[in-house]
C-alpha cells in the first residue's frame, strides 16, 4: 500500500502510519494515537463524548477539538448532575460564549440530555451504550477510508434506544461518530499504528 493510494494510511513526519485524517491538523495527532478507538467507559465520560459529536454535526471534528477546553469550562466538566441544575441563566451563558459553538438547537439539547439522564441509575449509560458495540471477530479491519461506514445497523439501533429514552441530536451518524471515538469500534485503518492488536 503506498501513501499514494486514495484513503490508506500515511506515513507521518515520525515514521508511522496512520489514518489519513490524522495527519491533516497538528492536534489530530494526539487525538488519533491517544484518544480515538480507545474504549470510554463512565457515565459522564460518555455524556462529554455524546455532547461533543452533536455539537459535530454538520462541522468538522477539528472545530470542536479545538474548542473542547471551551466546552469543558462551559459545561462543568460534563458531570451530568451539574449540567442538569443549569438555570435560563446558564443557558443565556451558553449562548453568548465565544469559546463553544453557540448553535441554540445543540445548546438546548445538551442541557435536556443532561436532565433525562440525571434520572438514571449511575452506569445505565455506560451500559446502554456498550450494548451496542458489534463482536470485533466479526468486523474486518478498513484498508481504506472507503471501507469506514458513516452508519451501521449497530448506531443505527443505538439511535434508536437512546431517542426512546429521550436522548436528542443522537442521529445514525452521530451514534456511530459516537462509537468509533469511544472504541466500540476500531476503526484505524489495519496497517496504522494506532490499531488495537489481538
Amino acid at each position: 500500500m503506498t501513501d499514494t493510494a486514495a484513503g490508506t494510511a500515511r506515513t507521518g513526519p515520525d515514521g508511522a502510519r496512520r489514518c489519513p485524517w490524522a495527519l491533516s491538523a497538528p492536534e489530530y495527532v494526539a487525538y488519533h494515537d491517544e484518544e480515538w478507538g480507545r474504549p470510554v467507559h463512565g457515565d459522564d465520560a460518555l455524556f462529554e463524548r455524546l455532547s461533543l459529536e452533536a455539537f459535530q454535526s454538520g462541522l468538522s471534528w477539528i472545530t470542536i477539538l479545538r474548542r473542547r477546553p471551551g466546552f469543558r469550562a462551559a459545561f462543568a466538566g460534563f458531570r451530568i448532575a451539574a449540567v442538569a441544575e443549569f438555570t435560563d441563566a446558564d443557558r443565556e451563558r451558553l449562548l453568548a460564549d465565544t469559546g463553544i459553538i453557540r448553535n441554540r438547537a445543540k445548546v438546548d439539547a445538551t442541557l435536556a440530555n443532561a436532565r433525562v439522564l440525571a434520572a438514571w441509575s449511575p452506569g445505565e449509560l455506560d451500559d446502554l451504550i456498550w450494548s451496542h458495540a458489534p463482536d470485533p471477530a466479526t468486523r474486518t479491519a478498513p484498508r481504506t477510508l472507503a471501507d469506514v461506514p458513516a452508519v451501521t445497523e449497530r448506531s443505527t439501533a443505538l439511535s434508536k434506544a437512546l431517542k426512546k429514552r429521550g436522548l436528542r441530536f443522537v442521529g445514525p451518524t452521530t451514534a456511530y461518530a459516537l462509537m468509533q471515538a469511544c472504541g466500540l469500534v476500531d476503526d484505524h485503518l489495519a496497517d496504522c499504528v494506532a490499531r488495537r492488536r489481538p
